[in-house]
């Protein structure tokens, strides 16, 4: 039996459609707490037919002292998508991603008022720098009570797991 074709109305929607859905998601997103949801509803708001994306996050680590050759040194770590000078990008970005998810922070100091266990860690320092989801970081991590131990194990491996 031959195959019937039916002929296709070739008329295009106006552009106004995507950028009225591109805004509203944005929007949407900005609600929640997604920065790059701004580059994007600015964009579409503009009219360009480009839409601009957003800086993937990149942290810049300088870790010492964690007993290991391997995990010493300065690394750079690029998420969304991963990559840069990590020993492991895509677990370390799922491990930053985890830990951030329901509005955490894990590049927040211990509190000076929390109450922590008299575990010493070891003499290992990190010193993280750069942004993660539109926020500047510059924090330390260190592993002298149980507070900061737990804080750092978290973060692996972000950062190095320590001998």
């Amino acid at each position: 039996m031959p195959r019937r074709t039916v002929p296709v109305s070739f008329r295009v929607r106006p552009l106004l459609t995507l950028t009225a859905v591109s805004t509203a998601a944005a929007g949407l997103l900005s609600l929640v707490g997604a920065p790059e949801a701004t580059a994007i509803s600015r964009s579409a708001a503009g009219g360009g037919s480009t839409a601009t994306v957003p800086p993937a996050d990149e942290l810049r680590f300088k870790v010492a002292h964690t007993g290991r050759a391997a995990g010493d040194g300065s690394y750079t770590l690029r998420c969304h998508p991963p990559g840069g000078r990590h020993f492991a990008p895509s677990r370390a970005c799922a491990t930053l991603d985890r830990a951030t998810s329901d509005g955490r922070d894990p590049f927040e100091p211990v509190p000076a008022d929390a109450t922590c266990t008299m575990i010493y860690g070891g003499p290992a320092t990190a010193h993280v720098t750069g942004t993660w989801r539109g926020r500047k970081i510059d924090a330390w991590f260190k592993r002298t009570n149980g507070c900061e131990v737990a804080r750092w194990n978290r973060l692996v491996p972000a950062l190095p797991r320590t001998s």
